[in-house]
């Protein structure tokens, strides 16, 4: 055990004299802790650069306007009757979208016709899309309600009886686990454990491939097994940097359940681990682990399922996110910290971390064992 502690601690103060695996175990975490999430401490996109296109030039439409420009998410540029105009601006990205009042529209509303408004944005910017979207959506959704109450009174009607006759149930809208319904909220917690294994991988690996590099004498796997400990455990200080004091800063999720993913973090930094090990003895080169791994984070990303529904995935992409720690990790990790899920309700995924840490094991020791010649000694 002493010979372990030795070899735990020789490997800690190698890593963090290094300036490279420093900065990956110790810096990185600490700048991608506040550089991540600092764009999104808004959470929520507003003031979004709009127009109206009145064709119409009714009072209606006028309402329209005043209630665009007193919106939140809207920030009304400007009101023109030429849709070209809009659409010019709209190509300039001096707007982000606009509606379309048409001819006519207050003549069909006093008459009780549909009527048809479009509202056109880009939709190759999701986030701004729903927003211009959804803007409009609020601001005509209140005055088509203000003038169907009209009509309802102006046929007899109470202004208590038009209320509910309009609107006999309401919908009030709660969203579980991120009550403000932020992008940083939804984003973060997951991308956060992609950045621990992406980091942990490129310094382990960066690690395990210098020490190649210099051909030193022999090891035992029992060494390496104790410089895998000692890598995971460097790992687990940045999951609770990032569990603990970041979230809470920046007010996401958190404090879900702490036992349970202070428990799976063990088998989720092992694997990381072990699977930086292996890199490392197999690509026996300083730099080439950063080559290999820099590429590899979008769409580890996007296997993950957070961004795009996992069960949407054709299956052998599906099969291949199960041998990705941060794919597992992300789908357990979120559930416990942000949803306060039980063990037993994430059991799927504390059996696939295992296997995991079990399997990247062995594919580390038989790395080692190939590069027995440079000088692995086996017990």
């Amino acid at each position: 055990m002493w010979a372990w502690f030795k070899t735990i601690g020789e490997t800690w103060r190698s890593a963090l004299t290094d300036k490279g695996t420093l900065l990956m175990f110790i810096v990185a975490p600490i700048i991608y802790a506040f550089f991540y999430p600092w764009p999104y401490l808004t959470q929520e996109l507003r003031r979004v650069p709009v127009a109206i296109v009145d064709q119409d030039h009714s009072n209606i439409a006028r309402q329209i306007g005043r209630f665009a420009q007193a919106s939140p998410r809207l920030d009304l540029r400007f009101v023109t009757a030429s849709e070209s105009e809009a659409k010019a601006a709209l190509a300039r990205r001096e707007i982000e979208g606009y509606v379309l009042l048409p001819d006519g529209l207050k003549r069909d509303v006093l008459r009780g016709h549909g009527v048809v408004v479009p509202v056109l944005a880009d939709g190759a910017y999701f986030l701004i899309n729903k927003v211009v979207l959804s803007g409009f959506g609020e601001v005509l959704g209140t005055v088509s309600a203000g003038a169907e109450l009209r009509q309802l009174q102006a046929k007899g009607a109470s202004p208590l009886g038009a209320a509910a006759s309009r609107s006999p149930l309401n919908l009030s809208l709660v969203a579980l686990y991120n009550p403000t319904q932020g992008y940083g909220s939804y984003v973060v917690p997951a991308v956060a454990v992609l950045i621990i294994q992406q980091l942990m991988l490129i310094g382990t690996a960066m690690w395990v491939g210098t020490w190649f590099e210099r051909r030193p004498a022999a090891e035992t796997l029992a060494t390496w097994a104790a410089r895998t400990l000692a890598f995971a455990c460097l790992g687990l200080l940045s999951a609770a940097w990032f569990f603990g004091p970041v979230f809470r800063f920046f007010d996401y999720g958190h404090s879900g359940n702490v036992a349970g993913a202070a428990l799976l973090l063990l088998p989720y930094c092992w694997a990381i681990a072990a699977l930086g090990v292996a890199l490392g003895a197999l690509l026996a080169d300083r730099e080439r682990s950063m080559q290999a791994l820099l590429c590899t984070s979008l769409p580890i990303a996007f296997l993950s399922g957070f961004s795009w529904p996992r069960e949407a995935l054709p299956a052998p992409l599906y099969a291949l996110g199960d041998f990705i720690p941060a794919v597992v990790g992300i789908q357990t990790f979120v559930r416990l910290n942000q949803m306060g899920a039980t063990l037993a309700e994430v059991r799927p995924f504390a059996n696939i971390l295992i296997l995991q840490a079990l399997g990247f094991s062995l594919l580390a020791i038989w790395a080692l064992q190939r590069r027995r010649r440079p000088g692995l000694k086996l017990p």
